[in-house]
């Protein structure tokens, strides 16, 4: 049963079972989660945490059942990193978008030192290398709003 439900967390609840680009399905399932909660700093922050930890617990259970590093049926990482690059942002759904492709773009091209932190040991390093390419995320997404200097368009809010 603890099997069980450590593949139910690390895929998102099956998202990572999609076959195709299952890595992009987990950052939109982010995306949706996001949206879903209250845009308050310390429920995203506490969110992100508890994903990291569950994550690195079900991630090294989902490495073993899998037989190999970093499963691409291992999204919660995904799942985080949404969360992390759009952090204390004020973004609404035009902004997300950004996020999505900044992080998508960051988890693919894994910048230093993301890449190194891909190699630490179990679940850890399942869920680092995405924290890392999701700070990257999210600085660029913050530089790109202050720099356009705060343009109404970015913190629309369709909710």
């Amino acid at each position: 049963m603890k099997k069980v439900f450590a593949l139910s967390m690390a895929s998102a609840f099956g998202v990572g079972y999609i076959p195709l680009a299952p890595g992009t399905f987990g950052s939109l399932a982010g995306v949706l989660l996001w949206w879903l909660l209250p845009q308050s700093a310390a429920i995203q922050g506490v969110v992100i945490a508890a994903l990291f930890m569950v994550g690195a617990w079900s991630g090294a259970i989902a490495e073993a059942h899998f037989g190999r590093r970093d499963p691409g049926q291992v999204v919660i990482d995904e799942v985080m990193g949404m969360f992390i690059t759009l952090f204390l942002n004020p973004v609404g759904w035009l902004g997300a978008i950004v996020a999505f492709v900044l992080f998508r773009i960051a988890d693919i091209i894994k910048p230093f030192p993301a890449d190194r932190l891909e190699g630490l040991p179990g679940g850890i390093g399942v869920m680092a290398d995405d924290a890392m390419a999701a700070v990257y995320a999210n600085v660029v997404l913050r530089s790109g709003i202050w720099l356009s200097g705060h343009l109404a368009i970015w913190s629309v809010n369709f909710r």
